[in-house]
This record gives structure tokens, sequence and C-alpha cells, in this order.
């Protein structure tokens, strides 16, 4: 299967900050990411909303339902650091999910992986306090970067959080002073726990 699906498809490597999918744009390749992760997101009222994040070995589950169904993209995918991935022809995905347990299965766990996701999500938007949601999110994203910073700016996180740039400062200024988080030029890093 493997060898096949190398065969057929493209390793690209695509720079941080990469726009690979925009709203309404049909689906012509499937990206599975091999180094690198991937942020796809969607707008409201000129508002971006985080979706969740493609990381090694893992695709994008709305890409794979608008390509199966040849229906306009619903999201958009950007790149958050210099990204390889591999890039699958859609044209391929009905005969392989055929042909390949293994590859079906692997999109089985993607959507039990955003569904999962989804529910943590919701769970945090009822009942954890912005702060929390603040801290959790920024912890995750600094993990994903392997790293113990990230460089961020208020505005991003409040798009990603959906809410307005004035409260991400205003919570980050708190989590400074309570000796969580350092902000240096941009660059947040955690200290302790909340």
């Amino acid at each position: 299967m493997l060898d096949t699906i190398l065969a057929e498809s493209s390793i690209k490597t695509i720079p941080k900050g990469t726009e690979i999918l925009r709203e309404d744009q049909y689906v012509k390749v499937l990206p599975i990411v091999v180094e690198g992760f991937v942020k796809v997101y969607s707008r409201f009222d000129e508002r971006e909303l985080l979706l969740y994040y493609i990381e090694p070995a893992q695709s994008c589950v709305m890409s794979f339902y608008a390509a199966l169904k040849n229906t306009p993209s619903r999201v958009f995918a950007e790149t958050e650091e210099d990204s390889k991935i591999l890039l699958i022809p859609v044209s391929l995905l009905p005969k392989w999910l055929k042909e390949y347990p293994e590859f079906n299965e692997l999109f089985y766990n993607q959507f039990n992986l955003r569904y999962t996701e989804l529910l943590d999500t919701i769970s945090h938007l009822l009942l954890d306090k912005m702060d929390k949601r603040l801290f959790d999110h920024l912890k995750r994203k600094i993990e994903i970067a392997n790293g113990d910073s990230i460089k961020i700016s208020h505005g991003q996180l409040a798009n990603e959080l959906g809410t307005a740039r004035e409260v991400i400062s205003r919570i980050m200024k708190k989590l400074e002073i309570e000796g969580i988080v350092v902000q240096n030029s941009g660059e947040i890093k955690i200290i302790s726990e909340l």
C-alpha cells in the first residue's frame, strides 16, 4: 500500500504561513502531514475560529469529506511552520479506500480524533473560564511546536480562541503577574502551571 501511495502521490515542502486550502475551493489533493503542522480554521463574520491542528501522520477530515463528495471546502488550512506534506490525488481515494483497509482505517481514526477534540472544545467552552482556555491552548501549541515557548501575537490567539484581542491581552497580563507565563517581544513561555 505504502509503495503505491508514494508512487502516485507527491511530497512537497511548504513554507510557514502558506494557505494550502481556502473556503469554497475544490479539493484536488488530500494532505497527510509528514513533518510540521497545519492549522485548520473557519471564518465567521471576519473572525477566525481554530478547528484543529493536523500533526505528523494526520490528515484533514474536512478535506477528505469535501474530496469524496466533490463539494467545495468549508474550511481554511495554513501551515504553522515549514511543513513536509504528502499530497494524494483525490481521484485515487475511492479505489484506495476499497483496496486498502489500513488506508480506510486511517480516516476513521481521523474522524474519531476530531470528534473527540470537538467534544473537548465544547466542554472547555461550557465549563472553563477564558484564562484556563488560553493557558491550555498555549500549552498545546508549545507541545505541538516541540519547544519551550511560542512566538504568537495576542491578535492571533484571539482569532484562534474566537474572542477579542483585548480579552487575550488582559488575561495574558494577569497570567504574567501571577507568574504563570513570561512574554518577551511576542514570544510566550509557560513557567508555571495554572
